[in-house]
């Protein structure tokens, strides 16, 4: 937006786990919309003393913004990992210094927004609130889900959690009365603002089943590989970066499906233009495992996928249980099969059944959703302009 900060006197220090790019996940599309309603600063992790000199600053096109700023660490702080003081002295230095920031920027109230558990220590530093967001479950293990004793501690201490999935706030909600459940979002107009089919894809050959996001190894490798050989006459695309690589090379299935003639990887896209291909597939897929870890996620691209109007089937993971009549649900092959058929017949392709997979998106907007953050902020720190957030948050939906 191009409106300045709504409350410029508080201060909001976003301590993530990676450098800024254009590769957005959830923490990028709050801490960025956030800036329309305080000053906030996103901390760069500070690269290991080995890369201090060569390692990746913050994008240079990233145009500077009222509210916005993205702190990229000097060479005199480095990441150590030993000894633990060092490490600690170091980390809190650079908090010091954001906060310094802030403060001559006219800051009265320091926020400290945390994006892993690993950043309690910040906690130390002076500041007026806190916030800790939990939007995975941080094992990433699909057999053991569930609190160590770290993120225990963290969501005890600070004064307020927001989680993003019915599943973690079964697990981790009961330990903080101040916890808020925020589902991840879309930019709704990005993604249904009808968009050119995109150049890779023009040649791929209707129907299109397509998936768009991280290619990981939480994708049901086996299944993708046995409904491809199912269904022949369909075209299975897939459409982001590999993450990771090697652990997926190492997936028979994965191996099995890329030498398939009716399957498409399209590599690596910025969040930008990957907003355009679920409007030029024909159904839209979330075919992840179902596990103990699965069940915690809530995906990003199922609103981006509604914001569409496209049919989407995905398997029954916890997260789109709630949405089954948007969602076709499918587990064996033979299910998915199905629901691919009925997806691609003329009545799931209806105007009615299109709006109203975009209502629901629409509903999860992310200017809503972050307003709904920037009211327990700024409520938080018993700011007067807490009472306007909902006026600024339909004037940025409208900008």
């Amino acid at each position: 937006t191009s409106l300045p900060p709504l409350m410029a006197d508080v201060g909001v220090i976003g301590m993530v786990p990676e450098q800024w790019s254009s590769l957005w996940q959830p923490r990028h599309h709050v801490l960025r919309r956030l800036a329309a309603f305080f000053n906030v600063v996103w901390l760069n992790p500070a690269p290991g003393w080995r890369q201090i000199g060569w390692s990746r600053r913050s994008p240079p096109d990233e145009p500077p913004d009222a509210g916005w700023a993205i702190d990229d660490a000097p060479p005199y702080l480095p990441t150590v990992h030993r000894p633990a003081w060092l490490r600690t002295l170091l980390r809190r230095t650079r908090i010091r210094r954001a906060r310094r920031r802030l403060l001559n920027q006219g800051a009265r109230y320091v926020v400290l927004y945390l994006w892993r558990p690993g950043f309690a220590d910040a906690l130390e530093i002076p500041h007026d609130f806190s916030v800790y967001h939990i939007d995975d479950d941080y094992a990433f293990d699909g057999a053991r889900v569930g609190l160590n004793e770290l993120e225990a501690a963290t969501i005890r201490r600070v004064d307020q959690v927001i989680i993003h999935s019915p599943r973690l706030m079964e697990l981790k909600g009961w330990l903080n009365p101040r916890t808020a459940n925020v589902p991840n979002g879309v930019d709704y107009a990005a993604c249904s603002t009808p968009a050119p089919e995109p150049a890779d894809l023009a040649a791929i050959p209707h129907p299109r089943i397509g998936y768009a996001g991280w290619v990981k190894p939480q994708l049901d490798w086996a299944l993708l590989d046995a409904i491809a050989a199912q269904c022949p006459e369909m075209s299975f695309v897939f459409v982001g970066q590999n993450k990771p690589l090697e652990q997926l090379a190492e997936e028979p299935a994965y191996r099995a499906l890329n030498r398939r003639p009716n399957v498409f990887f399209l590599g690596v896209k910025t969040s930008d233009e990957l907003t355009a291909y679920p409007q030029h597939f024909d159904v839209c897929a979330m075919p992840y495992r179902v596990d103990p870890y699965t069940d915690c996620i809530y995906p990003l691209k199922l609103h981006e996928y509604l914001a569409s109007g496209r049919p989407v089937v995905g398997t029954p993971i916890r997260s789109l249980e709630s949405f089954r009549g948007a969602v076709m649900l499918a587990r064996s092959p033979d299910e998915w099969r199905d629901a691919l058929l009925r997806s691609l017949a003329p009545e799931a392709n209806a105007e009615p059944q299109r709006l109203s997979r975009q209502r629901i998106a629409r509903e999860h907007e992310w200017w809503r959703l972050t307003g709904q953050i920037a009211e327990l902020i700024a409520r938080g720190v018993d700011h007067p302009g807490a009472e306007r957030i909902r006026d600024r948050v339909a004037a940025c939906i409208h900008e």
